[in-house]
């Protein structure tokens, strides 16, 4: 069917954009690793786990840019001028750096390039009590990138998650 030949299409561009990225940019990671180090001494990488595809659970790395133990107060939404990043935090957080890493979770499968960002379960199991058709999103692999992320503002609320619900759903109807 066309569905099955797009989606192995996706799946071949995906690995061959990913690994070609991951080369290419492997050095500026090298580079703010070591400046993650140099400013607190503490992990470079962070994992976490999201939801993906289907809602299965899967672990993605990124970057460090908050500083160590940030959720010691249980799980929150990161926003605008967080006091939790440090310097090279809010650097590479401006310029999507810190995403990179998650370039080894689209090789491996568990993402795409482009598609729903993927969120915490936890953050999914409340959202989609109060968010009508908020699961629709975990149809597709979740994204590096999607339509949401293109088309509205860092979002760090309740509502921003509704309002990118709707991009996510566009996306979901017209994937091409």
């Amino acid at each position: 069917s066309n569905k099955n030949l797009y989606f192995f299409l996706k799946r071949i561009c995906d690995l061959i954009f990913s690994i070609f990225l991951l080369i290419m940019t492997s050095p500026i990671v090298f580079l703010i690793g070591i400046l993650i180090k140099i400013e607190d001494g503490g992990p470079i990488f962070y994992s976490q786990i999201r939801s993906g595809l289907h809602e299965k659970p899967y672990k993605i790395i990124k970057l460090r840019s908050m500083i160590v133990n940030a959720e010691l107060n249980g799980p929150q939404w990161s926003f605008a001028n967080d006091s939790r990043l440090t310097n090279i935090g809010k650097i590479i957080r401006a310029l999507r750096l810190d995403e990179l890493p998650q370039l080894l979770s689209v090789i491996k499968g568990d993402m795409s390039l482009v598609g729903p960002r993927p969120e915490r379960p936890i953050f999914v199991d409340n959202l989609s009590k109060q968010i009508p058709n908020y699961k629709i999103r975990s149809i597709l692999k979740p994204g590096l990138s999607g339509w949401a992320q293109v088309n509205y503002p860092y979002g760090s609320s309740h509502l921003d998650a509704e309002n990118k619900l709707s991009y996510d759903i566009f996306y979901v109807k017209n994937i091409s």
